[in-house]
């Protein structure tokens, strides 16, 4: 199964993998899960890195993508079209992007964020 891991679950798993449901760390230890990473999920670590709100480093995020095997799913034109169509039910511009390439793509999102689930077609994972 091909999965897109939220921001957090990244960080959590690096971090605090207890902060991790059991279904989030059987989808991360299962070794038939393609896992993706968003280059959206950078920028968002990087801005809240650069005023204090977050300690993970860049290195943290090289590190925790290679200790999961996880790949880095680039944020395209295609991802961004969907956006323009997605309704506002979640506020967040970044998990707003997430959930577009993850409809965009037709795959799942590990994520603690409940407001994911208002989205019809997305596939929660938590």
């Amino acid at each position: 199964m091909r999965v897109l891991l939220d921001t957090a679950v990244l960080i959590w798993a690096s971090s605090s993998p207890e902060r991790l449901s059991r279904r989030a760390r059987s989808v991360l230890k299962n070794p038939t899960s393609v896992l993706e990473f968003s280059t959206v999920s950078f920028s968002e670590m990087a801005i809240k890195r650069s005023v204090g709100k977050l300690a993970f480093s860049g290195s943290d995020a090289r590190h925790a993508l290679n200790d999961l095997g996880a790949r880095i799913l680039p944020y395209t034109a295609d991802h961004a079209f969907v956006l323009f169509d997605l309704p506002l039910k979640h506020t967040d511009p970044f998990d707003r992007q997430i959930i577009a390439q993850a409809l965009s793509e037709g795959i799942a999102v590990v994520t603690p964020d409940e407001k994911f689930s208002a989205y019809e077609g997305l596939d929660v994972i938590w």
